[in-house]
């Protein structure tokens, strides 16, 4: 009986130190943010990739806990605004950061 006393102690103490590893913080994603923010990423990528208008491949997505943020290089600040109402429109998103340039 106190065998299984210890297992569960030590048991418990290992999951809890485990659960608050994977915890986020203002700086950091936790485990389940940063699988988010990557399916996130993925999405806008191929969003902004699909949309015709939009000829550059030169823009670059990050995300950080729903935040995207664009950079690189378009054409026109037409591309800039579709760019932006494209990654507005993901399901996800809670904002998006344009850092993109004019070439």
């Amino acid at each position: 009986m106190l065998q299984i006393s210890r297992f569960a102690t030590v048991f418990s103490a290992f999951l809890l130190v485990f659960l608050v590893g994977c915890a986020s913080t203002s700086k950091q994603a936790g485990t389940g943010e940063y699988i988010d923010d990557t399916v996130i990423t993925t999405k806008v990528k191929a969003a902004i990739f699909n949309e015709p208008t939009l000829k550059s491949a030169e823009i670059n997505v990050e995300t950080f806990k729903g935040v995207v943020q664009l950079s690189g290089f378009v054409n026109s600040r037409a591309d800039i605004y579709k760019a932006v109402e494209v990654a507005e429109g993901v399901k996800g998103v809670v904002e998006v950061k344009n850092n993109m340039q004019l070439k």
